[in-house]
């Protein structure tokens, strides 16, 4: 009777622990993420933003089923993610799965809120065949909505779901101003640039002239290429910017190349020797890099005319980023008539912080310049090495708030207008915007861009160490099996003696 009253007690504990451990995970959970680049923790950016809310987020995910492991992998993925979120949030993040191809109407309905579908091939008895797949999401606040037409596998997702949750989130966008008044190219020159920044913030010219204010309520200035010289005045409005904590980038190489006079020049317009008051030192000198771009040059041979792409060293080719927000994941920014920077000044008071650099084969040439294409360049004429062409400065005039980034070519993220238009590579536009992001950007969403799963290499080996663990993994579990099996024998053996002895006795 005892015992029973024992198991009885011992069973509404049991009970009385479970039902308290449910009613505490529902407003606290813990979670303990092992992945080395900690994949699926949120970062307090993102926590920021969802802390923040004050309307609820409805995600309607539209997810093709059945389709590759590598690819489904991601609708795994987001609805892990979602689900963060929703805990996150205090269930102010909602949604739900749609499988666009269960029928027409599901698809049609994708489609036309901005879901397209991309074809994969998949294997099905022995054969190969496309099909259609829809990744992409829509996620509204109140009435707004906005699309995240593709949801790459392995890409950062957080990135994705969080900045389209702050854009709809946020009552008023900031304000960017883009500098004018000495040269600088228009803002309708910079289409790709400013189709990206579009989605954060809203964009306004500033003409610098001698009366000119900056509003407060700008955060974020940009100098974009000028060309005319600057008053003494229009740089004081500067240091004053800087020294109010405010944030500047700049990308100004102090040179002009063109490839139709072929020749290139300094350009004194006083904010070299601006840069020079702040311990920046820009000499006019050309970077030349053997990684560089190609400039197309018309021959002859017989009666026919051919273009032929020549290496030209004055568009360098710049693959060397430093581990930072603004460049962690960009492959190649080209450069073209660039040129180098040195900080002299205190990097204990003043955070430095070099960007991009470089190859390990460069060299300068001091302005002016003619260009020969047809120069046959030798190894000789690239003797450094690591110059710098971008960094990121903190704490600029006094005022540790302030933030400036200084890229040392004008025209890098310029497309041009009208019939000279060109589109620029994805990583020259990256450039810029990571910049603008980072100079306004104080919750760190910006961190979340390189946030992708990142397959690990396996380590090189030699050709023998290969070929002894290929051979230990056949011969191995056939050794082990032997070894058992004679453990096994033995054994038996033993037990078949020991009971015939004891039939003996």
């Amino acid at each position: 009777m005892k015992q029973r009253e024992n198991s009885n007690i011992r069973l509404l504990l049991i009970t009385a622990i479970v039902v308290v451990v449910n009613i505490i995970s529902f407003s606290w959970f813990v979670r303990v993420d092992f992945t080395r680049d900690k994949r699926y923790t949120l970062s307090d950016a993102t926590l920021n933003i969802l802390h923040n809310l004050k309307k609820p987020v409805t995600v309607t995910a539209y997810f093709s089923e059945n389709l590759p492991p590598a690819i489904s992998q991601a609708r795994s993925d987001f609805k892990d993610l979602l689900i963060e979120y929703a805990a996150r949030s205090g269930n102010k993040v909602v949604f739900n799965f749609i499988n666009p191809n269960k029928n027409d109407t599901t698809e049609r309905q994708a489609m036309q809120n901005g879901i397209n579908p991309v074809m994969v091939n998949i294997r099905d008895k022995d054969q190969v065949k496309q099909q259609k797949a829809f990744l992409g999401a829509i996620v509204k606040i109140g009435e707004k909505s906005d699309v995240i037409p593709f949801i790459q596998p392995g890409a950062s997702m957080e990135y994705s779901l969080s900045s389209t949750i702050k854009k709809l989130s946020i009552e008023k966008k900031p304000v960017i101003g883009f500098l004018s008044g000495n040269g600088e190219p228009p803002v309708e020159n910079m289409q790709q640039v400013t189709q990206e920044l579009d989605v954060l913030y809203d964009i306004q010219p500033i003409k610098l002239t001698d009366s000119a204010k900056i509003p407060a309520t700008i955060n974020t200035l940009a100098l974009v290429s000028p060309k005319d010289t600057f008053n003494t005045a229009q740089l004081t409005l500067l240091d004053n910017f800087l020294s109010r904590g405010g944030h500047l980038l700049i990308t100004y190489s102090g040179l002009e190349g063109n490839l139709q006079t072929a020749s290139g020049k300094s350009l004194n317009i006083g904010l070299r020797k601006w840069l020079a008051n702040k311990q920046i030192i820009m000499e006019p000198k050309f970077v030349l890099d053997a990684h560089c771009a190609a400039v197309g040059v018309r021959e002859r041979e017989g009666m026919l005319m051919f273009t032929n792409n020549v290496p030209f060293p004055f568009l360098p080719m710049i693959k060397k980023f430093a581990n930072h927000p603004i460049t962690t994941g960009l492959a190649s920014v080209m450069m073209p008539f660039a040129s180098s920077f040195n900080y002299t000044g205190d990097t204990l008071k003043i955070k430095y912080t070099v960007l991009a650099t470089t190859s390990d084969k460069t060299g300068l040439m001091n302005a002016p310049v003619m260009f020969d294409v047809q120069h046959q360049w030798q190894p000789s004429e690239f003797p450094l090495s690591n110059l710098p062409v971008a960094a990121a400065f903190t704490g600029l005039d006094g005022n540790k708030d302030s933030r400036m980034v200084l890229i040392s070519d004008g025209d890098f993220a310029v497309n041009g207008a009208g019939q000279d238009a060109q589109k620029l590579e994805d990583d020259n536009i990256n450039l810029f915007v990571n910049s603008i992001d980072w100079l306004n950007d104080d919750t760190g969403l910006i961190e979340l861009r390189s946030k992708e799963e990142k397959a690990v290499p396996i380590k090189d080996i030699s050709d023998s160490t290969k070929a002894f663990l290929k051979y230990l993994n056949f011969f191995l579990p056939i050794l082990l099996v032997i070894i058992y099996g004679i453990f096994r024998m033995q054994r038996r053996r033993r037990i078949r003696l020991k009971r015939m002895s004891e039939i003996y006795e």
